[in-house]
C-alpha cells in the first residue's frame, strides 16, 4: 500500500469515528422521559422469581438495559411469537416466522416489580410507537410486544396501555401488542451479551448505549452499574 493510499485509509477511518461520535452525541442529547408507573401493579414480594418477555428491536440493546436493572437476575436475547423450529436468526431475520428479537428477564418480584419492568421498557428501552420497525431496523421481527406469562401480567399490561393512551407523552399512537407467551427461545450464543462484548460496535454507540445511560439517569433507584451476564449472574 502507497504513503498516499495509507493516508487516505487513515483519514477515512478517523472521519468515520468523528462521525460516529457525533451521531452518538445526538442521540444522547435526545430527552428521555420517565413515563408515569403503571396505576395497576403486581405488589412487591418475597417469593420465586418471576418471567417478563419483551419485545422491542434489536434485542441488543433490550438485553443490555436489562442487564442493568436491580432485582434482575438473568436477561437472554430469543425470539417470541413463532415455533421452535422456525427461531434461528437467519429464519427470524426474513420477517415471515412470526417471532420477534425479544428477551427473557428473570427478576425477584421483591426486588422489582412487573409494572416497574413495563415503566422502564415504556421509558427507555423502545419507542412504543413505531410499527413493525424500532430506529434503523424495519419488519415486524422489530416490533413491540409484551407477551405475558399468565393472566395478573397480561391486566397490568393492558391496564397500562389504557393508561398511557390517555396521556400525550408519545405524541403518536401506542401501537405494542400484548399477547399471550406460547414460547421463548434462546437466540444463538453470539448474540448473547452482545452489548457489553463489543461496546465500540458502532450499532450499539449509536443505538443503544443512549439508552443505557438514559436509564441511569432517570431511573436512579434501580439502576445497578455491575450488569449481570448470561455467563454471569446473580
Amino acid at each position: 500500500m502507497s504513503r498516499i493510499t495509507k493516508r487516505t485509509a487513515q483519514f477515512v477511518t478517523i472521519l468515520a469515528i468523528l462521525v460516529l461520535c457525533l451521531l452518538a452525541l445526538a442521540h444522547a442529547g435526545e430527552q428521555a422521559v420517565v413515563i408515569p408507573a403503571p396505576l395497576l401493579d403486581n405488589p412487591k414480594a418475597s417469593g420465586p422469581l418471576q418471567t417478563a418477555v419483551l419485545a422491542g428491536g434489536c434485542f441488543w440493546g433490550v438485553q443490555g438495559v436489562y442487564q442493568h436493572v436491580r432485582g434482575v437476575r438473568t436477561v437472554l436475547s430469543g425470539y417470541a411469537g413463532g415455533t421452535r423450529e422456525t427461531a434461528h436468526y437467519q429464519m427470524v431475520s426474513r420477517g415471515t416466522t412470526g417471532h420477534a428479537e425479544s428477551v427473557e428477564i428473570r427478576f425477584d418480584p421483591k426486588e422489582v416489580s412487573y409494572g416497574e419492568i413495563l415503566q422502564i421498557f415504556f421509558s427507555v428501552a423502545h419507542d412504543p410507537t413505531q410499527l413493525d420497525r424500532q430506529g434503523p431496523d424495519t419488519g415486524p421481527q422489530y416490533r413491540s410486544n409484551i407477551f405475558y406469562a399468565d393472566d395478573a401480567q397480561r391486566k397490568v399490561a393492558q391496564a397500562y396501555l389504557v393508561q398511557l393512551g390517555k396521556t400525550s407523552l408519545f405524541g403518536r399512537p401506542i401501537v405494542t401488542r400484548v399477547d399471550a407467551l406460547e414460547g421463548f427461545y434462546p437466540a444463538e450464543p453470539y448474540h448473547q451479551d452482545f452489548l457489553i462484548n463489543n461496546p465500540q460496535y458502532p450499532y450499539i454507540v449509536i443505538n443503544d448505549l443512549p439508552k443505557i445511560e438514559n436509564f441511569r439517569t432517570l431511573f436512579p433507584a434501580l439502576y445497578r452499574d455491575q450488569a449481570v451476564t448470561v455467563k454471569n449472574s446473580n
